[in-house]
């Protein structure tokens, strides 16, 4: 489930369709699904051409449009409603795993219940709830040392729900000092004017950004070896013990490493 609006969107589809075409994860994407339709933005429009070359079922629904044909005002106010009749055009699909990736609509708490929803966050788990622009923003004003990515249940609680797997990685060290030290002593609503061509905020983006498709990768694959279920808001293994968040930090770098490298081999 997905927006679609840029690159990222086809970045995630892109690396777990390649994962599974390449043996790395069992599984089998059962329909792709957007917000919006056709002809509303260049970026969504590629999306669907990626959907369409990739032979998947895709199913929209425009939020704009039915905001619109439901009287206007905040989507907040049509979540429930527009969520309703989401659930109606996925209702012919059985799947295990609703994946939000790049999604920009909070759904409906009775989605969130019917279905088994995981949603990837660009921040370590505990932190700044949000848009990744928000987390990167916080993470400056903090003077932070590191950031991450965290892939965690999607429920009524925006970003908060328990962690299923994460990375880490620093935003201090020979790349990143320089770009502190540009920005010290100065207010955060200083930094903030330079928007997010901000040397600072856009590095940090680029290395959470690196990392977001691969720990979905890999937060997928520990499911699936694990025999992970989601129920009342928590995570459990097998054996029906709650389980604290998996650090996926090595699995990710190494995934960064086969990429950089061209080269790729199934991770055991």
């Amino acid at each position: 489930m997905s927006t679609g609006g840029g690159e990222g969107s086809r970045g995630f589809l892109r690396y777990v369709h390649d994962g599974i075409e390449r043996g790395e994860l069992d599984a089998r994407i059962q329909f792709v699904f957007s917000n919006r339709e056709r002809h509303e933005a260049e970026g969504s429009d590629l999306f669907f051409d990626m959907v369409k070359n990739y032979d998947l079922p895709l199913v929209t629904l425009s939020s704009k449009r039915y905001r619109k044909e439901q009287g206007g005002g905040p989507i907040a106010r049509h979540r429930i409603d527009f969520h309703t009749e989401v659930m109606r055009l996925i209702s012919v699909f059985e799947v295990d795993i609703c994946v939000l990736a790049g999604y920009l609509l909070i759904t409906s708490t009775e989605m969130a219940r019917r279905y088994r929803m995981i949603n990837v966050h660009a921040a370590l788990p505990g932190g700044t709830a949000g848009l990744w622009q928000q987390v990167n923003w916080k993470l400056i004003e903090d003077q932070a040392n590191e950031s991450g990515v965290t892939v965690h249940v999607a429920t009524d609680l925006l970003d908060e729900g328990p962690t299923i797997g994460y990375c880490k990685f620093p935003i201090r060290g020979s790349t990143f000092d320089p770009l502190w030290h540009d920005v010290e002593g100065r207010s955060i609503e200083g930094i903030k004017a330079e928007g997010e061509e901000q040397p600072l905020f856009k590095m940090i983006r680029l290395e959470g950004l690196r990392r977001e498709r691969p720990v979905l990768l890999q937060a997928l694959r520990h499911i699936d070896q694990t025999g992970l279920t989601v129920a009342e808001g928590q995570v459990f293994d097998a054996t029906g013990m709650v389980l604290e968040g998996k650090e996926l930090t090595c699995e990710v770098e190494e995934c960064l490493r086969f990429d950089a490298s061209g080269s790729r081999g199934v991770q055991g």
